[in-house]
């Protein structure tokens, strides 16, 4: 556990991140495996059936990071403040409410599986391959859940190596299931997500056992309350925000796919494989998102505004130097990345859309970047109306533009197009909103606190 609210905020900052940048890393090479091995040995289709489910699997996870952000959040600033009964509170009422939630989504996607595929008009010959990847999935939600509010809970207490340790090991496990399931065993999609589901499982019954650990190693003068309805709404001020904003993203994203669909088989694949390298760009900035808003919430908590401010400017340098290698591989050898999911003489079409979406996306990867480290500081301090509202700008944007670009232009290259342009004005509306956050925390925390 690291108080995050002594030393150089920039040295502080790299080496909270740097762990939790390395587990996105590992968490996002094992998600391109998982679709590089389906599509290797089990070709386009497998490919193109994990991608059609990939959107609405998408809205279950966003349910769990803005559990996690919610707690993460609370937690940090209890933590910045000495609170530590109100620490152990909100970690354990946020893990019971997380896995009721999990139990009852996991019902509800078991049920409306098929009906979900069909509205975003996955092909019927691939329909049957998405119903049984999305079902497994399903299945493995509590672990999901549970996983992504234990990281949460690391993350507040200013601990970012544990989580890398257990992404580290789920990963490799993933890797090789995968191997095993689908190049070995021949099972198809169903291997691919009996691997994840496994894996994750792993990761999350050994998170649990050591967040308990850490839990009852801080010294509270009293027994901490295990459950609390009050910690739950203010964990909920903070988690549902996130939630809604996540899943907005998500049904976003299922309008989209439902457009990308149209298109056919070899766009599909193609854009579920490219989605997947882009998941691993923007994934790793708003992970540092998440460290700078872990940062920003101690430091609130502790009442020190110039620390925020300081923190801010060492985040935007980090996320432009991250940005750079992600630009140079997808701008300049989209071809190369596309060609970890398919050999070019087998899915010519695949690769050729995937790397036109790379081509238009990646430089613009600096603007995300500093968009997502705006929006760190804003959860951080506590702005979720701000926080919702540069998501709501790029996404309402990007949807929009989705359709209308590619109405005109009768190809998927106007979907494409509709990211960059999202980016750019959510980025202006996220900066905006930091300085109007600046001058309310200058009011809110006396000079003397710096």
């Amino acid at each position: 556990m690291k108080d995050l609210t002594v030393g150089s905020p920039t040295k502080v900052l790299w080496a909270f991140t740097l762990p939790m940048f390395l587990s996105v890393v590992f968490q996002q090479l094992y998600s391109i495996a998982d679709s590089a091995i389906a599509g290797q040995f089990a070709g386009e289709d497998a490919l193109a059936a994990i991608g059609a489910s990939y959107p609405i699997t998408m809205i279950f996870m966003a349910v769990a990071v803005g559990s996690n952000v919610g707690c993460a959040v609370v937690i940090s600033q209890y933590f910045g403040a000495k609170n530590y009964m109100r620490v152990k509170t909100s970690a354990t009422t946020t893990l019971i409410a997380s896995t009721s939630v999990a139990l009852i989504l996991t019902l509800l996607g078991l049920i409306f599986c098929k009906p979900l595929l069909r509205a975003v008009n996955t092909p019927a010959d691939i329909l049957g391959d998405s119903a049984v990847y999305m079902n497994i999935f399903t299945l493995g939600l509590v672990f999901l859940f549970v996983y992504n509010v234990c990281t949460g809970v690391f993350t507040a207490l200013g601990d970012s190596r544990t989580p890398l340790i257990f992404l580290i090991g789920s990963s490799v496990g993933n890797v090789a299931l995968d191997l095993l399931f689908v190049a070995g065993f021949k099972w198809g999609v169903a291997g691919a997500a009996w691997a994840t589901f496994i894996a994750q499982g792993v990761s999350c019954i050994l998170s649990v056992i050591v967040i308990l650990k850490k839990l009852r190693e801080i010294k509270t003068e009293e027994r901490a309350e295990l459950f609390s309805w009050p910690m739950l709404r203010r964990v909920s001020a903070y988690a549902v925000p996130s939630i809604l904003q996540q899943s907005f993203v998500s049904v976003g994203n299922i309008f989209i796919q439902g457009l990308v669909n149209s298109y056919g088989k070899s766009v599909i694949a193609g854009f579920s494989a490219a989605m997947k390298l882009n998941t691993f760009g923007v994934t790793s900035f708003s992970t540092m998102g998440n460290a700078l808003s872990g940062f920003c919430a101690q430091s609130y908590g502790a009442g020190n505004k110039e620390r925020i401010r300081q923190g801010f400017r060492a985040g935007i340098v980090m996320a432009l130097i991250v940005s750079l290698p992600f630009i140079l591989c997808y701008f300049i050898l989209p071809d190369v990345m596309m060609g970890l999911f398919l050999d070019r003489g087998a899915g010519k079409g695949v690769i050729d859309a995937g790397s036109e979406f790379l081509k238009i996306v990646a430089p613009f990867y600096t603007v995300v970047g500093i968009k997502l480290m705006a929006d760190g500081l804003l959860r951080g301090t506590g702005r979720m109306p701000f926080f919702m509202g540069t998501t709501f700008s790029d996404l309402i944007l990007r949807v929009v533009l989705a359709f209308i670009l590619s109405g005109q232009m009768g190809q998927a290259r106007g979907i494409w197009l509709s990211w960059p342009i999202g980016w750019c004005v959510a980025m202006i509306v996220s900066l905006i909103f930091y300085k109007i956050t600046m001058r309310q925390i200058a009011r809110e925390i006396p000079d003397r606190n710096e």
